[in-house]
């Protein structure tokens, strides 16, 4: 929603990811919140901390709200749960909707759809989004190396 807790958490989850599989320089990675609460804040400090704990550095990273060029910018729109994808839907050129999808469809678990907000919760839940997060970010690697060849 804001882009501080789950996406950013994602975004460097993702990003070390990517580098370890030395794609860094033929994958290009960002996170952008549906709503402008935090609009050039960092992330929160619990997810960094959080983030921080398993090496992984959210520091570089300021919310930012999604842009309609973004749908044809990127060719996944990854969702973090059900209520910002429709939110993404309803901005969504009609053209590009194929690309919005729910990030843990790529994860190996189907009895979670949505992650968790963790905004107002306490730090377990910020170590519970790291793990949904670790899963999805791998499946999502492994479906880009198919398409990449």
């Amino acid at each position: 929603m804001g882009n501080i807790c789950r996406s950013p958490t994602a975004q460097g989850v993702f990003e070390a990811l990517v580098a370890e599989a030395g794609l860094d320089t033929r994958v290009q990675i960002d996170s952008a919140g549906t709503h402008a609460y935090h609009v050039g804040d960092p992330p929160d400090r619990r997810a960094t901390e959080a983030a921080a704990q398993r090496g992984v550095d959210l520091s570089r990273q300021r919310a930012r709200r999604i842009e309609t060029a973004d749908f044809t910018r990127y060719d996944y729109l990854l969702a973090m749960d059900s209520d910002n994808y429709d939110d993404m839907l309803r901005v969504c050129p009609q053209s590009e909707r194929h690309k919005v999808r729910l990030f843990l469809e790529f994860a190996d678990t189907d009895s979670v759809r949505d992650v968790p907000d963790t905004y107002y919760g306490g730090a377990q839940g910020f170590v519970r989004v790291l793990d949904l997060v670790e899963q999805g970010a791998r499946g999502l690697l492994d479906d880009i190396r198919r398409r990449l060849g």
